[in-house]
């Protein structure tokens, strides 16, 4: 046997252990990226739970968001703070959601859900009239993405039967 034939053999053996090593490889890193995927969905995921528990805490806030979206102008410079805080945490959440489907960590199923939830709180007249003064605080791009949304002029409905006089709140909260 001689060295040329030797290092036929060695080459042959890299290659038989080589190639099952690279796909091996490849296929860890791609559970590893669906694993990253599912991490980042179910982190927005909470951090939706964490902002919408303002509701079902907190009556009194529930009566300011019900007229905060009926009308931002309207609202006691308490309440358009405390309104303006949660619509603040309410789109940053859209717009890490929107590039996590922009980047395709999101599908199209779960930001179809996002945006039809974005549209019922944009298309009333207050949560406009909050972007209006607030849009600067967006990204250029995620800006417009809720304008498009604007411009479509949905028609307000998602608490069209909501009705502030039945929740025994007074209506300067």
């Amino acid at each position: 046997m001689n060295w040329e034939m030797l290092a036929a053999i060695g080459q042959l053996a890299a290659v038989c252990i080589g190639i099952p090593s690279l796909i091996y490889l490849a296929v860890q890193i791609r559970e590893q990226t669906k694993e990253r995927r599912h991490a980042a969905v179910n982190a927005l995921t909470s951090q939706w739970g964490d902002l919408t528990r303002s509701f079902h805490d907190n009556a009194d806030f529930c009566a300011i968001y019900l007229r905060g979206v009926q009308s931002f102008n309207d609202l006691d410079a308490v309440s358009k703070l405390r309104f303006s805080s949660f619509l603040n945490r309410f789109f940053k959440n859209f717009q890490a959601m929107y590039f996590s489907h922009r980047d395709g960590v999101l599908n199209a199923s779960l930001w179809g859900e996002v945006e039809r939830t974005m549209s019922d709180v944009i298309a009333y007249p207050g949560t406009q009239q909050w972007w209006e003064t607030r849009r600067h605080w967006h990204t250029e791009e995620f800006g417009r993405v809720i304008d498009a949304i604007i411009a479509r002029g949905d028609k307000p409905t998602a608490y069209s039967t909501y009705n502030l006089s039945e929740t025994g709140l007074p209506k300067d909260i």
